[in-house]
């Protein structure tokens, strides 16, 4: 069954944010300001990248949407960091209506409607388990009387860690959340049109059937100061902790996410107590 994960990386979408702006001008000089772009460039590599490439089942398309007018620079950083990667593409498109286009970009990424399709939306500055998409296939055939029964079905795997990272390394806390957009995927059927963009992430139980797995760490939730959805008035506080030696072995283990490349890559980011 073909895996598909797609994620955003500083698209201009027409909708779609919690950051909102007078004019798509606005948004495109908000999310291409050279110290966001650094800050989602560092969390790219040093917190997306390591895990998605790292996966045990390298069976899936990851892809990147970028906006049309990404500066020159940013686009060949951005190709340099997903040579390795050869499960990736990078897609321009011009500023369109958020969900529409997601949904376009992920039905023209099927090989064939004809044949079932997984699909799981990602940050950019989020990971996943090493083990993701092979426990997103376990769980499908798990469930295949659910999948041949129903149009679309939902698997939250919603175990995991909010990190930030920082010159000293990572600050971490466990956390379970149900629906939270990341390590969440949706079984499609043949012929069926819609796809995991076309449901807010928090609301995915409301349109079909889901399966919720908590047995294992299966995402790190970033955190950093340009995460949209920390603009609000009413975002929870997290108590982070700096991982210790057996901590900084899990996230490397779990999710390849090596600490000692997130200090060099985070080294200009002032250390964070504790």
């Amino acid at each position: 069954m073909q895996v598909i994960g797609l994620c955003r990386f500083s698209y201009p979408a027409l909708g779609g944010f919690q950051v909102e702006h007078d004019t798509i001008e606005d948004r495109i000089a908000y999310l291409y300001a050279e110290q966001r772009m650094e800050e989602r460039f560092r969390h790219f590599e040093a917190i997306t990248l390591p895990g998605l490439k790292a996966q045990t089942d390298g069976d899936f398309t990851f892809l990147v949407v970028i906006g049309d007018q990404l500066p020159a620079p940013h686009l060949d950083r951005l190709h340099d960091l997903l040579s390795d990667f050869p499960q990736a593409r990078i897609l321009a498109q011009p500023p369109r209506n958020h969900r529409e286009v997601m949904a376009e970009v992920i039905n023209d990424a099927r090989t064939d409607l004809g044949q079932p399709c997984l699909q799981f939306r990602h940050d950019d500055d989020d990971a996943v388990a090493v083990t993701f998409v092979q426990r997103l296939r376990e769980a499908a055939a798990d469930c295949a009387p659910l999948l041949t029964n129903h149009r679309l079905v939902g698997f939250d795997f919603n175990r995991g860690y909010i990190a930030r990272p920082d010159s000293g390394g990572i600050l971490a806390e466990e956390n379970v959340t149900p629906y939270w957009g990341v390590a969440l995927a949706m079984a499609v059927k043949p012929w069926a049109r819609h796809t995991i963009m076309n449901f807010g992430h928090n609301r995915l139980n409301r349109f079909m059937p889901t399966v919720t797995f908590t047995h294992e760490d299966m995402f790190v939730r970033g955190h950093n100061d340009h995460n949209d959805s920390r603009q609000g008035k009413r975002v929870t506080k997290v108590n982070l902790k700096r991982l210790d030696a057996t901590g900084e072995a899990l996230f490397q283990d779990t999710f390849a996410i090596s600490s000692e490349r997130v200090r060099t890559i985070f080294a200009a980011t002032p250390r964070l107590a504790p």
